[in-house]
């Protein structure tokens, strides 16, 4: 069962780059990474994704830090809102790796910077 009740805009509210990966790591990142470490074709596509954002980010002038993918991340998260996209609460997130697999570009988006996030220990 997948909860998709809560807007993106609802975690979008100001608060520290730290406190706002941690958010997007219960909302999509621990389940969406679960599912990717079982799944290769998932990992290869957020590996795919995260190399996206650091280029993207390098293009920006911005490193890979907290701040540099909490703005990313809120970034795709505003174009999800306009999109009306929602984000799922924590725990409600997609479980296998198919589902995965088939989650909108927002959602791998986000799970691929909370893998950005987690190998860069700012989680």
């Amino acid at each position: 069962m997948t909860n998709f009740a809560a807007p993106i805009a609802a975690v979008s509210a100001v608060r520290s780059a730290g406190a706002y990966l941690d958010e997007m790591m219960a909302r999509v990142g621990v389940d969406g990474l679960t599912a990717a470490f079982t799944e290769p074709a998932l990992l290869a596509r957020l590996d795919q994704h995260a190399a996206a954002i650091r280029e993207a980010l390098r293009g920006a002038g911005r490193i890979a830090d907290a701040d540099g993918l909490a703005s990313y991340a809120r970034s795709i998260a505003a174009g999800a809102v306009r999109a009306g996209r929602r984000l799922p609460e924590p725990g409600f997130a997609p479980m296998s790796g198919a589902e995965w697999l088939a989650a909108g570009f927002p959602l791998l988006r986000l799970v691929a910077v909370c893998l950005i996030a987690e190998s860069e220990g700012l989680l």
